[in-house]
């Protein structure tokens, strides 16, 4: 069963690996094409890049045996995804050490990060992937969820893609706590 399981994985993972080179062709492409000056250089590859990878990692070392998969690839798709949106529409106070943030776009990425989670958790555990799906996993994701956040809002997510700070964040916290 092992087995099966880590040759779906590969399968998986050499499938969004090719989409990941894709991605970088086409990038390259419109980096070309485009004025310099017009494009903000870092968002044109560097962002869709990590996020492509940090997805494929979390398939491929950690697809549905481990929550910690659920916690990257939630925290990063549902809950950065979510800081974004409610960030600009609801974020009118910015956060004091990063001007960059707003208060409300970090509450909205724990909340949709973890309840993402939680959802998935369930989700994989009525297949019998996860083995429990108690009330301590359920604290776990929130703790994940909230240290994903918070390493988001610091001004070093500014220099370093937060696509690459808030998968590794979650990966790291997920390893130390399951």
């Amino acid at each position: 069963m092992d087995l099966k399981i880590r040759t779906k994985s590969s399968v998986i993972g050499s499938v969004i690996f090719k989409s990941v080179l894709k991605s970088c062709v086409i990038g390259l492409m419109i980096h070309k094409f485009y004025n310099k000056s017009s494009v903000i250089q870092s968002e044109l590859l560097k962002g869709p890049l990590y996020y492509a990878l940090s997805i494929t990692s979390a398939c491929i070392f950690y697809w549905k045996t481990s929550p910690i998969a659920i916690a990257v690839v939630c925290n990063l798709c549902a809950g950065d995804g979510m800081a974004d949106i409610v960030g600009r529409r609801l974020g009118t106070k910015k956060l004091p050490y990063n001007r960059n943030k707003t208060i409300a776009g970090s509450i909205g990425m724990a909340i949709s990060g973890f309840l993402a989670s939680v959802a998935y958790m369930f989700y994989f555990a009525s297949f019998g992937y996860i083995e429990s799906s108690g009330w301590g996993m359920i604290l776990r994701f929130f703790i994940i969820s909230v240290a994903s956040a918070l390493v988001e809002s610091l001004p070093i997510s500014t220099d370093i893609d937060d696509n690459l700070t808030v998968s590794l964040t979650s990966a790291l916290v997920g390893t130390l706590l399951f």
